[in-house]
């Protein structure tokens, strides 16, 4: 059987996209630091929602003090999933926080809707509420010196459609960066201010106050996570305003794209809520959002958020 020649490769129109975009491609997704070896959980079952991040843990009562070895067994796996999730455990606010407090002190915050202590957030969403603090990628508090260590967040009341929270694994997203973005927020710092985050919502008059309260701060734009050594992106649609240094336009690009990388579907995990249950999250490592897709239902959450260190 005769072959026909195929000539010469047709050749194909010029065509490009615009650079400084997100593509396709193969990421990798790393769940331990580099070379940690896996552990079972001895005390308590553990279900991975995620590749990276997001998992279930069954069989704990978070309502009673959670003895050392339990405890420790928890804190490893929040290190390693990022964000931990218990079904059906009714808290009061009182055990809520007594869960916080095994790892260290609470953190109180004026700009936010207290509960039934200065220590407690409470998010109450009704029907006409306003749709206020969703809708958003960020990481909570970041305008601190001390941003928060992690967060509890229970639900009280839930939508019957909608109103699920996602968290981002920024840990995946630093490794995935271009090599060449990495070099350029090597060693980088951005300053963080609340005013941007809060100034969709209050007016003028009640954020002013607090300014002297809360002066812009200046974080590392790559951090390391004071227990795993893992490398993390930190900056945040919400609170992150410039990059130390650089041009406003030149910052301002690098910024979008760096946000960005929260939106990546393969560092993600999405929680469905069930009245009761309760999340875990490392606050130093992951990014959240609220997704606000449930009008005109209610939807009550409470929180309390754990203090944290000083990014390095």
């Amino acid at each position: 059987m005769s072959v026909m020649n195929a000539g010469p490769p047709t050749a194909l129109r010029e065509a490009r996209v615009p650079e400084g975009g997100m593509y396709e491609g193969v990421r990798v997704l790393r769940r331990l630091p580099e070379g940690a070896p896996e552990q079972p959980y001895d005390l308590f079952r553990l279900v991975p929602l995620g590749r990276t991040i997001g998992a279930e843990v069954r069989g704990i009562d978070l309502t009673r003090s959670l003895p050392p070895a339990l405890r420790a067994e928890v804190n490893r796996a929040l290190l390693e999933w990022k964000v931990l999730f218990f079904r059906d455990q009714h808290l009061t606010s009182e055990q809520q926080r007594g869960f916080a407090r095994q790892w260290g002190e609470l953190e109180t915050n004026p700009l936010l809707e207290r509960g039934s202590s200065e220590d407690v957030v409470r998010f109450d969403k009704g029907g006409g509420a306003a749709p206020t603090f969703e809708n958003v990628w960020h990481a909570d508090v970041t305008f601190r010196r001390r941003p928060a260590l992690g967060a509890v967040l229970q639900l009280r009341q839930v939508p019957p459609v909608g109103g699920d929270t996602m968290w981002a694994d920024m840990a995946a997203a630093y490794d995935n960066l271009p090599q060449s973005v990495k070099d350029r927020i090597d060693g980088a710092t951005a300053v963080h201010d609340f005013i941007p985050g809060f100034a969709r919502f209050y007016p003028p008059e009640r954020l002013a106050p607090l300014q002297d309260r809360f002066p812009p701060v200046e974080h590392p734009v790559v951090r390391t996570h004071p227990e795993t050594g893992r490398r993390l992106l930190f900056v945040n649609a919400s609170f992150t305003t410039r990059i130390t240094g650089m041009e406003r336009e030149e910052s301002d690009a690098l910024l979008r794209y760096l946000f960005q990388q929260a939106h990546v579907p393969e560092y993600q995990v999405r929680f469905r809520w069930q009245p009761g249950d309760v999340a875990f999250w490392d606050n130093r490592a992951t990014q959240h959002y609220a997704v606000n897709d449930y009008a005109p239902h209610g939807r009550v959450a409470e929180r309390v958020a754990i203090a944290g260190d000083r990014p390095f």
